[in-house]
């Protein structure tokens, strides 16, 4: 017997509803990358039209850093329920896991490189391959480990930032890099753009930044590997007393992290304790709000439309990408540079309406989004069509 794909009436309403408000997010935070040199500049000083400041101060607080940590633990956690699932049916799972991370590799390859530099398949893919070897493991020791993992490091490397600070607090910034992105993008050949693409890549991807990315991304897969073992967001009722601990502590302290730089200083120091240590705690309590939400039959229905951009969430995601670069790069309309946060912020929302409306359009014609169609049949092949032969 071999694995099968999830069926729909497998699917958890939560955490579809949780992948749409994260890609939501993560749509918001990287349109600053696809309409500016995000990467290489201090956006406290950068963005300075107007109401740039307000704009990204929102989105600084509430945003920036805290829906990746989030869309990684769901992924984490949907690895954990494939797993859980194939153990349910003594299924083999290492095989079909393999093969679904390296269509996951080979999807964030030609995102990266021929779409948008910003990917982040790649380092789900990469990371979901480590989770693999944790995947046995007993809740308890997930978050352990997760936790060493993360925290260990991070506050060493905080540390060592407040000392760098002391000497010198000023932020760097890529002249070189914004003048090169600046050419490229906006009136650039297509290979003119790859090359930059290419580099642009390469900046954030480096081996040293990988390592560092593992040990960023990884725990939280972890972190959703263990929840999906304690079935938390399936057994939210249950667990209702936890997620109200978790909304409350998570937005209260994480919020009151993720403020520091305009509370405190703007140093880079505090910016890597607003986003290190912020982001994740934001992300647990909006992941709380959103479990408890959930349970409202009233709210259930409202927030479908979401769910549903949630439940295509590589044809969401890609789709962001494909639309924005058509938005801001040469082989489009050319306007990147030219916009500020404001009109950036507005695209981002009008962007995400026209994919939830077609979220809704899609599932209930097709049931799954084209992309994730594409990845399921490429992973089962002929029990893909025998699984859906037996639900007709």
């Amino acid at each position: 017997m071999k694995l099968q794909p999830v069926a729909l009436n497998e699917r958890v309403y939560a955490i579809d509803l949780m992948r749409g408000f994260a890609l939501l997010g993560i749509l918001l935070i990287n349109m600053l990358t696809f309409h500016s040199p995000f990467s290489y500049i201090d956006p406290y000083k950068w963005f300075n039209g107007a109401w740039d400041t307000e704009v990204f101060s929102v989105l600084d607080i509430f945003v920036q850093a805290s829906f990746y940590p989030l869309f990684s633990m769901l992924f984490g956690y949907g690895l954990a329920m494939q797993f859980m699932k194939a153990q349910k049916y003594q299924r083999p799972f290492m095989p079909i896991a393999v093969k679904r991370l390296l269509i996951l590799l080979a999807f964030g390859i030609i995102h990266a490189f021929l779409i948008w530099y910003g990917d982040i398949l790649i380092t789900y893919a990469i990371t979901g391959f480590f989770l693999l070897g944790f995947i046995r493991l007993k809740p308890a020791w997930l978050l352990g480990l997760a936790a060493a993992i993360y925290v260990i490091p991070q506050l060493f490397l905080l540390s060592l930032m407040f000392v760098a600070v002391s000497i010198d607090s000023n932020i760097y910034t890529g002249m070189q890099e914004v003048q090169s992105s600046l050419a490229a993008y906006p009136s650039g050949t297509f290979a003119e753009i790859f090359s930059q693409r290419f580099d642009d890549w390469m900046h954030s991807n480096n081996p040293a930044s990988y390592f560092y990315l593992i040990i960023t991304i990884l725990p939280f897969l972890m972190a959703g590997a263990a929840a999906a073992k304690m079935q938390l967001i399936e057994r939210a009722a249950h667990y209702r007393k936890l997620w109200i601990s978790l909304a409350v502590g998570g937005l209260v302290l994480g919020l009151l992290l993720k403020s520091t730089p305009l509370l405190i200083d703007n140093n880079y120091a505090f910016q890597y304790l607003q986003d290190i240590f912020g982001g994740p705690l934001v992300a647990i309590g909006y992941a709380a709000l959103i479990a408890l939400m959930a349970q409202s039959n009233g709210l259930r229905k409202l927030l479908s439309p979401l769910a549903k951009a949630g439940r295509m969430s590589l044809t969401t995601y890609i789709g962001q990408s494909l639309i924005a670069t058509l938005i801001f790069y040469s082989y489009g309309f050319g306007l990147y540079g030219q916009v500020d946060v404001l009109t950036g912020t507005w695209i981002a929302l009008g962007i995400f309406a026209i994919q939830v409306i077609f979220a809704e359009l899609w599932m209930s014609k097709f049931g799954q989004g084209p992309l994730e169609y594409l990845s399921r049949r490429l992973t089962y092949g002929r029990n893909l069509e025998k699984s859906n032969n037996s639900k007709r």
